[in-house]
């Protein structure tokens, strides 16, 4: 964390003005609880509101709430915002709200958490959930104008950052582009690469190949005939795992689960190359990287821990933020060459993506576009099943690994 990354929030406004940038929407129907740590912003979490209100619904989704914040260790207190339209017409949007505040309050307190502040959010007001001074908070509410206008939206809008009004991630000019004559090259290298996925210079260099991409600094740069590859490799369900596994985690931990897995065939080491197209310009190999043969079974079943846990945010400690940034642009890229499986592997891996940075709206409608482009495509379904149940990934669970929107924290 630098000085240059640090923003100063003094006034509800400001705070208020943070979340929409920090989630990368404008959130509906939603309770954002933004944790402290003393006078530092820690982790952000959205949750949809629940649509029933009941007593025992309330004191539910309370619980679970509370179970999200405890992954925040170093927390001490938390700041709640409601985002509902509901009420505002009749002045009632504070009597809607209490109900959940008051059945949040004992549980934050027991997890050691003193609540600071709460705010009922509108489309077009907003008001202090404690405040009860008409000349200070009249009602309806204040003008979200003052949100929209405050210092610290205007300094996130200068360095870049903007705000959906929606979750979708996917614009009009993201649609795939449907041309027979690239679904049929890339059909054809997909025939080529099944013959070859289970050897392992051929899985080496497909590796390569991706991190020579990942690791440009222009992941978008590539041809069609690199794209026709690059599409391919990823409709081998082994080898898309691999790149996911690459990109979080490194060639080491790729090669090494997959040599615990037994993806591999006994081959002479004068097994043919892949045929990796110039385009791509792969990058040299790293010598060591790759497991010996014979490794014991310890170190094998380790391998195997680690391949699962990558793909739930426990290995490594930290991810590679940057890569893993580059894969998502080059995924972005490679989905509007084509449609069927391949499009569905980019949209998955991507959705994979945003919920490791924490982003459950994002990721489900992501994952949501793979079901529509192939119905039960399996590991969007995976992923969807744990963004649904509200399963947070490991890394977003700590301050030292959690994904940084704006490289810095907020004081």
């Amino acid at each position: 964390m630098t000085a240059d990354n640090r923003v100063t929030i003094s006034r509800p406004e400001d705070i208020l003005g943070f979340i929409p940038h920090a989630l990368g929407l404008w959130p509906k129907e939603s309770l954002v609880a933004v944790t402290l740590r003393g006078q530092t912003l820690g982790a952000t979490l959205r949750v949809d509101l629940p649509p029933e209100r009941s007593e025992r619904v309330l004191a539910a989704y309370s619980r679970r709430i509370g179970e999200y914040l405890e992954a925040d260790h170093d927390a001490d207190g938390v700041l709640l915002a409601f985002f509902s339209d509901n009420g505002w017409d009749d002045g009632g949007a504070l009597a809607h709200g209490l109900p959940l505040l008051e059945a949040l309050e004992p549980v934050l307190a027991h997890g050691g958490l003193a609540l600071r502040d709460a705010w009922f959010i509108g489309s077009d007001h907003w008001r202090s959930a404690f405040c009860t001074d008409l000349e200070c908070c009249p009602l309806p509410g204040r003008p979200v104008d003052q949100i929209l206008d405050s210092r610290l939206n205007a300094e996130m809008v200068f360095r870049g950052s903007s705000v959906r009004e929606s979750p979708g991630l996917l614009e009009p000019a993201d649609q795939p582009v449907l041309d027979p004559e690239f679904m049929g090259a890339e059909d054809a290298m997909l025939g080529e690469l099944l013959l070859r996925w289970r050897r392992r210079k051929s899985f080496e260099e497909m590796l390569d190949a991706w991190t020579g991409v990942l690791d440009s600094c222009r992941p978008d740069e590539f041809d069609g005939e690199a794209a026709v590859f690059l599409r391919a490799s990823l409709r081998v369900p082994a080898w898309r795992d691999a790149v996911v596994v690459l990109a979080a985690a490194g060639k080491a931990v790729a090669c090494g689960g997959a040599e615990a897995f037994g993806f591999f065939e006994h081959e002479d080491d004068d097994a043919d190359s892949l045929a990796i197209p110039p385009g791509l310009c792969p990058a040299a190999p790293t010598a060591g990287t790759a497991p010996v043969a014979g490794k014991s079974t310890e170190a094998a079943d380790l391998s195997v821990m680690r391949y699962g846990d990558v793909l739930l945010g426990l290995y490594p400690e930290n991810p590679d933020w940057k890569r893993l940034t580059s894969l998502d642009q080059v995924l972005a890229v490679l989905s509007r060459h084509g449609g069927g499986e391949a499009r569905a592997a980019t949209l998955t891996i991507r959705g994979w993506i945003q919920w490791c940075r924490g982003s459950g709206s994002f990721a489900h409608e992501l994952l949501s576009q793979a079901d529509a482009e192939q119905q039960g495509y399996r590991l969007a379904e995976l992923l969807a099943e744990l963004v649904t149940r509200g399963t947070l990934c490991g890394w977003a669970k700590s301050k030292s690994s959690a994904w940084r929107k704006f490289g810095g924290a907020a004081a």
